[in-house]
């Protein structure tokens, strides 16, 4: 029988508790289907991933595009699935607030909120209060989703360790469940991360090179990867399409 969404919910709040589980992201039903069958715990959905699906680059899917992908996806598989909600789609803190009630609605049992716009930040005040009204949306639901504040500076060059830990510190404040700042892979770095949030469970997203068990070893609750499986196979289809072109044959099926 299909497992019913609160239980979803609980069990994805359950896996947050003590050691470290493996998020993978699918990008369609397909993909979510297989990663079930591996055997993974939970799925989390990929911006990037969805986004060249749809032949477009990621930060290019509407709201409302990205809602109807949240409903497709969580209605094809029994795991909870964390959705990667980008920005929130809105700059205001109550635009965010309006439009995660929305992404509530779809069947997830978790969300993140990023705290860049563009190829910057939010100030650090505006960005807490976005935080702030996604907390407050998640409660007046009475839902028992999970709420990943994001913090970019990594990703976009602002490699200062205390300036990060600092956002995540304030995110944490305003009533974020789990903490995530994509782009670390220092191991001291990631440490200090858990260490500054601690007791609440640290997000990390895997790169080539970094392991598993190392993470779990540093005090990482949960592992995800981004766009790393879209763009492997993305890769392949490349790869496979060339051959085509070029020797008139296609690689084995694998």
């Amino acid at each position: 029988m299909p497992v019913d969404l609160k239980t979803k919910r609980a069990n994805f709040r359950e896996l947050h508790k003590a050691g470290c589980f493996v998020l993978p992201n699918p990008w369609d039903i397909g993909s979510a289907r297989r990663l079930e069958r591996l055997g993974f715990k939970a799925l989390a959905t990929t911006s990037a991933g969805y986004a060249w699906a749809m032949g477009r680059d990621d930060g290019e899917l509407t709201r409302d595009e990205v809602l109807d992908h949240l409903r497709v996806v969580c209605g094809a598989t029994d795991l909870p699935v964390n959705a990667d909600f980008e920005a929130g789609f809105a700059d205001s803190a109550e635009g965010v607030g309006a439009n995660v009630a929305l992404a509530v609605k779809t069947g997830v049992a978790g969300l993140s909120v990023e705290d860049r716009v563009g190829k910057e930040l939010y100030e650090l005040g505006l960005a807490s209060e976005r935080i702030r009204a996604a907390r407050e949306a998640i409660d007046r639901s009475g839902e028992d989703v999970m709420l990943i504040a994001r913090s970019e500076g990594f990703l976009i060059g602002n490699t200062e360790l205390s300036a990060t830990i600092d956002r995540l510190v304030a995110y944490a404040e305003a009533g974020a469940d789990c903490l995530y700042a994509p782009g670390i892979v220092d191991g001291a770095a990631i440490a200090a991360v858990v260490s500054a949030v601690a007791p609440k469970p640290v997000n990390v997203l895997l790169f080539p090179g970094m392991r598993v068990a190392d993470l779990e070893k540093a005090g990482v609750r949960r592992v995800s990867v981004g766009s790393a499986l879209a763009a492997a196979a993305w890769g392949g289809f490349d790869r496979a399409a060339k051959q085509l072109v070029e020797e008139g044959t296609v690689p084995p099926r694998g």
